[in-house]
């Protein structure tokens, strides 16, 4: 039996990017919790100031911003990085992320992008495959070979028609990065972008990493990786002299 908290999780992972605000209706058919009890647990969420409600329906509320704001693995890398991120992006023009793994996904924690730079489908907390992406490319290379026997285990799913689709040429592209320090992907997430990303530590431990992403048309990879390189060492310097001194 699903507990009280376990039900509230539910109501709050019912929400996604697309939905904004949801009905009773809707989000009791999403979360899987019956109708009466996704009202009272809804109203007690919306107290907390975890949910909010417009009208008859229910959106995720602040409170829920300014914790994620709190979470430190998120935070000290976000802090440290932002410098490196806003030159790396006026110096290139390309869309910057920063990114950090959770499972078997990257998952984005910043992202910077211009109205002239190529749209991507990443977004600041948003998540994609860990296989098809730069910036997952970069943290995989580095990561236990536990992980990466991991996923291909769970199936590498094709997102586009170029996106990695065996074990043998995840292995040859993870094998490239370690050697060149340097992940890139072309046309694996979205047709006519491809991405470069290299990877961040502290400490010589592996803590995410930064990547750009670019038109196909657009992408001089001598060009980005010279910038990129000198934001990921300076990103990886910072944290480390943020340790030291703490």
């Amino acid at each position: 039996m699903q507990s009280v908290l376990g039900k509230a999780r539910l109501l709050l992972e019912a929400f996604d990017v697309d939905s904004g605000a949801l009905s009773l209706t809707d989000l009791s058919r999403r979360s899987g919790v019956a109708k009466a009890t996704t009202h009272r647990l809804a109203n007690g969420l919306v107290e907390w100031g975890l949910l909010e409600r417009v009208g008859t329906k229910y959106r995720l509320g602040l409170r829920l911003f300014e914790l994620g704001q709190l979470v430190p693995a998120q935070r000290i890398i976000r802090d440290a990085a932002l410098p490196y991120l806003q030159e790396l992006h006026a110096a290139t023009g390309a869309t910057v992320h920063l990114a950090i793994r959770d499972g078997l996904d990257v998952l984005y924690i910043d992202k910077i992008s211009g109205h002239r730079a190529v749209e991507t489908p990443s977004r600041v907390a948003g998540r994609l495959p860990l296989y098809v992406t730069a910036t997952g490319k970069a943290i995989l290379a580095f990561s236990p070979p536990a992980l990466v026997e991991e996923i291909v285990e769970n199936g590498l799913r094709p997102i586009t028609p170029r996106s990695v689709a065996s074990a043998a040429h995840l292995h040859r592209q993870l094998d490239s990065v370690r050697q060149n320090m340097l992940a890139v992907e072309i046309e694996e997430v979205l047709l006519g972008v491809a991405s470069v990303a290299v990877p961040v530590f502290s400490h010589s431990v592996l803590v995410g990493a930064v990547g750009l992403s670019t038109s196909t048309s657009r992408m001089n990879l001598d060009r980005l990786t010279g910038h990129l390189t000198s934001a990921g060492l300076g990103i990886s310097r910072t944290l480390h002299s943020l340790e030291r001194s703490a």
